[in-house]
This record gives C-alpha cells, sequence and structure tokens, in this order.
C-alpha cells in the first residue's frame, strides 16, 4: 500500500463485537486471566502491552518501513531508551548540533556511564577520525535542531556497517513523508511523536522504528517494558489519529515552508535563512539526494542580533511565540533563551514551525514585524 493509505489502515482495527469502524480506547490496566492462568484475549498489563499502543506501533514501523516499533511517553524516553540499552563504557558520536534535550540527558545523567563527542557531521571525515574501540553508536540528526544541518545518512550508514556500529537517525523534522532514514541504511529511527506525527500539540510522544529484531532491540524492548516510560492509551489513540492525516499535512507544511524561506530570503531584514530546500542552502544537492521533500521547519537570521530578533517574536499577531513544533498553527521560537549556556545556536536565531495557515497571512505577518 503507498503511503496515504498506510498511514489511515496501518493504525486502525475495526472492533468485532460491536462493529465499530474506528479502534476504542482501552482503558484497562489489567486484563482478564485464563483457567490455565493464561491470557486469552493476548494482554496481561497495560504497561507491558496494550491494544491502543499496538496499533500505534504497527502504523510507525509500517510508515517507515521497518520491522517494529517502541512507543514511550516522550522523544527524550525514546531515546533514552536507546542510551540505557548501551553497554557501561560505551562510546557515542553525536552531531553538535542536536536537540538539547537528548544532549542534556547525555550530559547529564550518563555521566560517567557513557563516552561521547559532538562533533560536525557535515563531513563523513570528521566521524571517521572520532571512532574508538568503544564506539559502539553514532546518533544522527537530520535536518538538525536548530540550526537544519543535514549529514549524509547512507554515508554514515555505510562507514557504521564497516565498523559493526549501531547507527541511529532522529527523524523528528522530517518525519517519513520527507526522509526515510532505514531505506538509507540506518538501524534506528528516532520520532519526538509530539510533533508533526501527531500534529496537534496537545499529546507528548515518543517512538523507536528498527530495520531488523536483533539483540540490541531485544534491550529496547527490555528498556520499554521495565523501565514503564510508556505513553497511555488515550494519547496512543491520539496520535494514531494524528498519524491518518499526517500525508496530507505534511504537504501543506513543507508548501508553506518553502513559499516562506523564499520570501525571508530576499528580505533586507534578514541575515541568512536555513532551510534544505533553498539552493543557497550548503547541503541542498545532499537533501535532494536524501530527502522526499524538504520539511516544515526553517531556522533564520535576524538583521540587528538578539534585540531585533526579541523584537520581531514579539511583534507577531499568527505567529504564536512557543517552545515545541510540527502542529498545524505556526510556531516561532528565539532557541537561545532555551538552550543553556553551552549553545552553539547564534543569539538572533529564530527557528520556525511552519503552519497551515494560509500562506499569504504568514508573510504578511511577518512583514508587518520585520
Amino acid at each position: 500500500m503507498k503511503i496515504e493509505t498506510l498511514a489511515i489502515h496501518a493504525g486502525n482495527k475495526t472492533d468485532e463485537k460491536t462493529g465499530a469502524v474506528v479502534q476504542p480506547i482501552t482503558l484497562s490496566t489489567t486484563f482478564l486471566r485464563g483457567h490455565d492462568g493464561g491470557y486469552p484475549g493476548g494482554y496481561m498489563y497495560s504497561r507491558a502491552e496494550n491494544p491502543n499502543r499496538e496499533a500505534l506501533e504497527n502504523v510507525l514501523a509500517k510508515l517507515e518501513g521497518g520491522a517494529d516499533a517502541c512507543a514511550f511517553s516522550s522523544g527524550n524516553a525514546a531515546g533514552m531508551s536507546v542510551f540505557q540499552a548501551m553497554e557501561p563504557g560505551s562510546h557515542i558520536i553525536c552531531p553538535d548540533d542536536m536537540y538539547h534535550g537528548l544532549r542534556n540527558q547525555l550530559k547529564l545523567l550518563f555521566k560517567g556511564i557513557l563516552t561521547f563527542d559532538f562533533i560536525d557531521f557535515t563531513h563523513l571525515e570528521n566521524i571517521l577520525n572520532c571512532f574508538k574501540k568503544e564506539t559502539k553508536l553514532i546518533w544522527a540528526e537530520s535536518p538538525s535542531n536548530p540550526a537544519m544541518k543535514l549529514c549524509d545518512i547512507a554515508g554514515i550508514a555505510h562507514l557504521a556497517r564497516e565498523h559493526d556500529i549501531t547507527f541511529a537517525v532522529d527523524n523528528t523534522f522530517a518525519t517519513p513523508l520527507c526522509q526515510q532514514p532505514l531505506a538509507l541504511g540506518a538501524d534506528l529511527v528516532m520520532h519526538s511523536t509530539t510533533k508533526f506525527i501527531n500534529g496537534h500539540s496537545d499529546v507528548s510522544g515518543g517512538a523507536l522504528i528498527t530495520k531488523e529484531k536483533n539483540e540490541l532491540w531485544e534491550k529496547i524492548r527490555t528498556v520499554q517494558g521495565f523501565g514503564g516510560a510508556v505513553p497511555a492509551p488515550f494519547d496512543c489513540y491520539l496520535i494514531t489519529r494524528g498519524i491518518k492525516t499526517l500525508p496530507y499535512r505534511m504537504r501543506g507544511h513543507v508548501q508553506n515552508a518553502t513559499a516562506l524561506a523564499n520570501y525571508l530570503e530576499k528580505h533586507p531584514g534578514v541575515e541568512a535563512v536555513y532551510y534544505p530546500g533553498l539552493a543557497s542552502h550548503p547541503q541542498h544537492e545532499l537533501a535532494k539526494k536524501q530527502m522526499i521533500s524538504f520539511g516544515g521547519m526553517l531556522s533564520f537570521l535576524v538583521k540587528g542580533g538578539e534585540e531585533k530578533a526579541h523584537a520581531l517574536v514579539n511583534s507577531l499577531k499568527i505567529f504564536t511565540q512557543a517552545t515545541s513544533l510540527g502542529g498545524v498553527e505556526s510556531l516561532i521560537e528565539h532557541r537561545y533563551s532555551v538552550e543553556g549556556p553551552d549553545t552553539q545556536t547564534p543569539k538572533n536565531l529564530l527557528r520556525v514551525s511552519v503552519g497551515l495557515e494560509h500562506i499569504d497571512d504568514l508573510i504578511a505577518d511577518l512583514e508587518a514585524a520585520l
């Protein structure tokens, strides 16, 4: 089936008893045992498994072309499960521009347990030069948050295979509609399903999808089950419902982001625009090679420094100044003030999650503010 059909049907199961077309929400935390002590319904306890989570995991695996998926209560919980599955002393290679929540997680929670380096992923030789005998994981993010840097996913996958290293890609910004890392050679894909996957800014969630069910995947499943950072049934239901419109929502996000990036690039009040779909993006050719489309996220630098950047976001009427991304509403945020003292994000950078409002209204709002 095509991805639009999978999005609608792979996460839904018609209720056999009532004939309900939409799968019901199963809120029960525990399930009836049979006379022999078994579980005739196939479920034991909601932390271990739940029909709504099972449906969500199925559609996520299908969308990314993977063998299996694990759903979590947040993107941070999903990423952390991979780190928890690593043996103590393992070395991880990470990009220098990555989501600050996962970066801080490594630096604060795994200090003394794992070792890690944050390097520039835009050149393959930088990654190769960082390899150690203890290196067990390459963690990539493409496009990156918030600088919109790309990495050569197929190239890194080749290096990882040659050195028997697991390769994971945070695909949150792109979504499976804009990029398919498993098809490019990655072993794991991570999503904050809070974002475009759910698409309505009303649920927190995360997910991992694996290319194959191997020993590492079994460890991740164990972390999910015993760690217990699983999404509630209602959260799974909402995310699965959001996925049904994901292919069509992403077309709107990409169309608006492309138009907005082109507008901003020509504006005299803008220093630079970072969007993979622009010919001016330093890795535009790589984007055309490995991305299906260029996503709904962009960043830009405001001329005049941090003060002008704050003045801009405070003058907007339609764009909402808020953290997060991927909802139907357009969000804008000054990332430097969020990310902490060690951030490399420029003080005049604004990150934009381009929503589904009419593009003329979005441009008019920015025009007035600029």
